[in-house]
């Protein structure tokens, strides 16, 4: 969408200009692919440095079981012995394992090796994948770092409590010997490889022991020696274990560790796994034991009950003489009897589980409901035994209480023995189906990964810095802003030339270039920005119709815009068209007009307006420019007071009189005002505009000036356009026209 102020479209701000955004990034690229090889590099830097993480695993079932009492009773009652698997779960990660695991393993013990900050564990790392049972000589002398090949290994190690997590170091020295010093670099004692170490420290209240089973390295190479809590060690652990239900209630486990060492993540592993089926099924002996002793302790008075019971039975049929059961009576005593040894047992069992629950565990609310249930039973049972004769009754309930007490003895007899024999076959409910194997790759870093996110991540920093700078950037790039905001016409639009480039830098590599000239319109005159110069040397012929003289004064707002460039090269190409031309450089500050065009700067335009010489002196022809050239001469120390003196104006009318134009350069308009003297002295006055390097504000202010002080400005040129870039008005608009041979 466009709209219009006056004659000239304008795009709307909000439209995004897709030719601009990539002619922006064609413009940087260069720093695109800098910053993106730099994020390339510090990948690869990451991945080299990064320490190596191997992972290793095993696997686990947990079976559904009872539990170990042989219970005929415990069915449908909710009593058996399954666990869930996320219980088990978090038992394996409970500090009882791991607690376990770290005091089996001496994982409180750290020992490493001291390495170059940085690099060093990297540079051991590569020295030992490649020598085995070898030690890498030092770098730079750095001889208290391990460079490859150290080991050590710390069988035993109590300190101080007020020394538990605080590293101490421990030196290596020759045939085994080694020296411990504290965590203040004190000298504590000396050692020996397989001979146990103790000391008393802290004024002689705590001990410290040590032994250092193995120890190769190079004399004078430091370890780090470091005793951790328990609880430091078992959240080491945690942090790096982690375990998981594979599948979903199927019951198998999957353990796995990470460590920067393949054993050890080996061997803590296997050792977390058979601890837990240890510990499981040390848990089903407990049961047994617990159960057997409720019921080693019950027998002697249910035998007692029996004994009893039985006396009594015979005493009352040596008295009545005997006595006979009906079938009927029978039937009815075999229910009692029946049921009421059921409700004795379930008795028992809930008095058994009293002791691990309270009344409102499930399991008791069952065996509960189950003998409210049985005494309903007996009650029915009961009635029928008030309407039998009474001797029948006696005998029935005497009868009943030894039959109750034997059944209850022969049961729980039974169950004892049962118990005995699982007990000393105990089994867990859970069994390791794999054990870990020592991992030979590395899990991380990852780093073909870590190198292509570092790629990328670098190119799209690269591409928002440049979009950033662009932003920030305030620089006009439009010519018809320039035309709108100034009201100054914009004469010649001139293109980048990397040509102009290598000149540039041919030049700077010789202070004191004396020679043919090296002038981008003598080198390569189909250059692009050449022809620019060439419409302008149009509009210029048009612009002279009317002026006052034939003098050019070229400058600029600020340094580095290309005013130089645009008068040499507009002499010669004015030259080229018949003209003769005068280039005179009257930057008496940094000219280097006379560098370019090969010749000195001594006698010069400083000396002509002092009289120090005459114009024939100072007048350099250019044979193969076509063109004469005034250079600056000797810098003088008031350039601006010397301009101001009326010589220099009788000189410039008088050359006037001899050439066809005066192409002045003179110093940037803001700098100085060197620039506001000779405009005013000039017919014409042509401000080079560098793209993309001068805000609005700037050239607003330039054009005050030269307005201020009486300076004809006719025009400006906007130099070095980036091709790719141009996604204004007219600007894009540039083609390659050369003769066909």
């Amino acid at each position: 969408m466009e709209h219009t102020t006056g004659n000239y479209p304008l795009q709307d701000e909000d439209e995004i200009d897709l030719r601009e955004l990539i002619g922006t990034l064609l413009e940087n690229k260069w720093l695109i692919i800098l910053i993106t090889i730099i994020a390339f590099v510090i990948g690869i830097v990451k991945v080299t440095l990064e320490t190596p993480i191997y992972q290793a695993d095993a696997m686990l079932q947990v079976e559904s079981s009872q539990s170990m009492m042989i219970d005929p009773f415990a069915e449908g009652m909710g009593i058996g012995g399954n666990t869930p698997v996320q219980a088990e779960m978090e038992i394996i990660k409970s500090r009882m394992i791991m607690g376990a695991t770290v005091t089996s393993l001496n994982l409180e013990i750290v020992a490493e090796a001291k390495y170059f900050p940085v690099i060093g564990a990297a540079m051991a790392r590569r020295f030992e994948a490649g020598n085995k049972d070898m030690l890498a000589a030092p770098w730079l002398g750095f001889s208290d770092y391990a460079w490859g090949g150290e080991i050590i290994q710390v069988d035993t190690l109590d300190m101080p409590a007020s020394w538990i997590d605080i590293p101490i170091t421990l030196i290596a020295g020759k045939n085994g010997q080694f020296k411990l010093f504290d965590m203040d670099e004190q000298f504590v004692t000396d050692g020996e490889v397989g001979k146990p170490v103790s000391i008393t420290v802290d004024g002689g209240d705590t001990a410290l022991r040590i032994f250092v089973s193995i120890l190769k390295a190079r004399p004078g190479t430091h370890f780090i020696v470091l005793k951790q809590s328990q609880v430091s060690a078992m959240e080491d652990l945690i942090e790096s274990f982690s375990v998981a239900e594979k599948g979903r209630d199927i019951g198998i486990l999957s353990f796995t560790m990470l460590s920067a060492s393949p054993s050890r993540a080996m061997q803590t592993l296997n050792e977390v796994a058979n601890i837990y089926v240890r510990m499981n099924v040390e848990k089903k002996s407990a049961e047994a034991q617990k159960t057997l002793e409720f019921l080693e302790k019950q027998l002697p008075t249910i035998k007692s009950q029996l004994e009893v019971a039985t006396d009594e039975l015979n005493e009352y049929r040596l008295k009545k003489g005997s006595v006979n059961l009906g079938i009927e009576t029978q039937s009815i005593l075999g229910g009692i009897v029946e049921k009421n040894t059921q409700v004795t047992l379930l008795e028992q069992k809930k008095d058994e589980l009293r002791q691990s629950f309270t009344s409102l565990h499930p399991a008791i609310i069952s065996i509960d409901r189950q003998i409210n249930r049985l005494q309903k039973q007996i009650i029915q049972h009961n009635k029928k035994v008030t309407q039998l004769p009474e001797t029948q009754q006696v005998i029935l309930e005497l009868s009943r209480d030894v039959q109750v007490n034997a059944e209850l003895y022969s049961t729980m007899l039974n169950n004892l023995q049962a118990i005995k024999v699982a007990k000393s076959g105990t089994v867990g409910d859970v069994r390791v189906i794999d054990y870990a194997v020592m991992p030979t790759l590395p899990i991380k870093p990852k780093k073909s990964l870590i190198v292509a996110v570092a790629t990328i991540l670098g190119l799209i920093m690269a591409i928002a810095l440049v979009f950033i700078r662009k932003a920030m950037h305030h620089g006009i790039e439009d010519p018809d802003i320039i035309e709108k905001q100034l009201n100054v016409p914009v004469y010649a639009t001139i293109l980048h030339s990397e040509k102009q480039l290598q000149l540039n830098k041919q030049l700077n590599k010789n202070k004191t270039y004396i020679g043919p000239p090296v002038v981008l319109v003598l080198e390569s005159e189909d250059d692009m920005a050449i022809e620019s110069l060439r419409s302008l040397r149009t509009t210029l012929h048009f612009a002279f119709l009317e002026a006052k003289n034939n003098i050019i004064m070229i400058t600029g707002p600020s340094p580095g815009v290309g005013k130089s460039f645009v008068s040499t090269n507009l002499a010669i190409v004015l030259a080229r068209a018949g003209k003769k031309v005068l280039l005179i450089d009257a930057d008496l500050r940094r000219g280097l007009i006379n560098k370019a065009l090969g010749v000195s700067r001594e006698n010069g335009l400083s000396e002509l307006i002092s009289n120090v010489i005459k114009p024939s002196e100072a007048i350099h022809t250019i044979d193969s420019a076509n063109i004469d050239f005034i250079p600056t001469g000797a810098i003088p120390p008031n350039p601006s007071e010397l301009l101001l003196h009326e010589h220099f104006g009788i000189l410039l009318e008088d050359l006037g009189k001899k050439y066809d134009h005066i192409i002045i350069d003179s110093p940037p308009i803001l700098a100085v005002t060197d620039a506001c003297i000779i405009g005013r002295m000039a017919s014409a006055t042509l401000m080079v505009i560098r793209s993309g390097q001068h805000p609005l504000r700037e050239l607003q202010q330039s054009v005050k000036r030269l307005k201020q002080n009486d300076v004809n400005i006719k025009g400006c040129v906007f130099n070095d356009v980036h091709l790719v870039a141009s996604g204004y008005g007219y600007g894009k608009y540039f083609y390659q026209y050369d003769y066909q041979k």
